[in-house]
């Protein structure tokens, strides 16, 4: 059964968890789907762990529509939730109408997420407005990383955790389905969840959100450049590719792989006869 922003909704009055991952690939979201997983995030991210950016700013609209093609062919089942990459919104309401709608229409986006609290509401009740569903996201937002001065954790002081929780009713009654709440203080991001009627997914936010998300190349291990302090390896996959690509290397080097038995045959006499025809 396809799960959708009603999943959400009924998590929450069930006091049931949310969880999302990101994937940028079709395989990864078949794998991802068959695991169970409620939400896929084609996040921006794909800027870091799959093209190689030291951040999300330069990730196009182009890029999330291509991947999160890719990821709703493998995730048929499960709510796909696309990132809106920076300046696709931020011009003015219609780009962020007519962008939400290129990624649901060309990318096959089942919702789309985009950062930002009051500075954005009129946007998000845009797009809402169009019967697009929109997932807040705010705190710490990448796309924002120049004017924060860095990847620092947000809302610790006493006037910034009241933006946030301002930010955050703001964005439910502007439409927003869901928000996502990265690198804010464990305790203000469970009041935060008490007091909202919709869903809270969690990154660097403690355990008393609604859910949780994660990059998926994070929590596997796949991805080496740095390591933020919310993130938990569930699996070492980094050390699994590496000794099996050094495997594939060292026999291909001694000539023991291909093997007889990932060979094919071809009848002895045609290749008697082929011999005798191109000596």
């Amino acid at each position: 059964m396809k799960k959708t922003i009603n999943t959400f909704k009924e998590a929450k009055l069930n006091g049931d968890k949310v969880t999302m991952l990101t994937a940028y690939d079709y395989s990864t979201a078949k794998i991802m789907e068959e695991a169970g997983v409620d939400s896929i995030l084609v996040g921006d991210s794909l800027g870091n762990v799959m093209l190689g950016y030291e951040d999300t700013i330069s990730v196009t609209m182009e890029d999330m529509i291509h991947h999160c093609r890719a990821v709703a062919r493998g995730a048929k089942n499960t709510l796909v939730v696309c990132d809106m990459p920076f300046m696709s919104y931020q011009t003015s309401v219609y780009d962020a109408v007519v962008n939400a709608g290129r990624l649901m229409k060309e990318g096959r986006a089942n919702a789309v997420k985009l950062e930002g609290g009051r500075v954005v509401k009129d946007h998000i009740k845009a797009i809402t407005d169009a019967s697009i569903p929109v997932c807040a996201h705010l705190g710490l937002t990448p796309q924002s990383i120049n004017a924060f001065g860095g990847y620092k954790v947000q809302a610790k002081e006493e006037e910034a955790a009241k933006r946030l929780i301002e930010d955050c009713f703001i964005v439910q009654e502007a439409g927003a389905f869901a928000v996502v709440l990265e690198c804010v203080p464990s305790a203000l991001a469970e009041y935060i969840t008490s007091k909202l009627d919709i869903t809270t997914i969690g990154i660097g936010a403690g355990n008393g959100c609604d859910g949780q998300v994660l990059v998926y190349a994070d929590m596997l291990g796949m991805f080496t450049d740095y390591k933020p302090k919310f993130v938990k390896h569930f699996a070492n996959v980094y050390d699994v590719m590496k000794s099996g690509i050094e495997g594939y290397i060292n026999e291909v080097k001694s000539k023991s792989y291909p093997a007889v038995e990932h060979t094919y045959k071809i009848d002895q006499d045609i290749m008697e006869k082929l011999k005798k025809e191109f000596k």
